[in-house]
């Protein structure tokens, strides 16, 4: 299953990193001043690629976040059932001690082929 990751998913994903990264080698500025884009303070040269692979890494981040945040009412249900599951044990638990302690009062159990 390891090897069929590699080979299906890795190692075609590596392969159009790679031609990204050699298609999109020029440096390029990212300016944070859109009415003076002379101002060094606001703005960051890299190649091309450094910003791409940025903006997937922000894209896939913010997805994570979005969809955390989509399934916190089942996380919530989740915690409700599990406490619910939790007080049943220990009820089971508590009853189960009771029928124990009352059982040997009874004496043991009657044959009913005998009767």
């Amino acid at each position: 299953m390891r090897r069929f990751v590699y080979l299906f998913v890795l190692l075609p994903i590596a392969i159009v990193v790679v031609a990204l990264s050699v298609a999109n080698r020029g440096w390029v500025t990212f300016s944070l001043d859109p009415i003076g884009p002379a101002a060094p303070g606001w703005s960051l040269s890299a190649p091309l690629f450094v910003f791409l692979f940025a903006a997937v890494a922000l894209g896939i981040v913010i997805g994570g976040i979005g969809a955390w945040i989509r399934q916190g009412r089942w996380r919530h249900a989740a915690r409700q059932e599990r406490a619910a599951a939790d007080r049943l044990r220990e009820d089971i638990q508590l009853l189960t001690e009771r029928l124990e302690a009352i059982t040997p009062a009874l004496g043991p159990p009657r044959d009913r082929d005998a009767a």
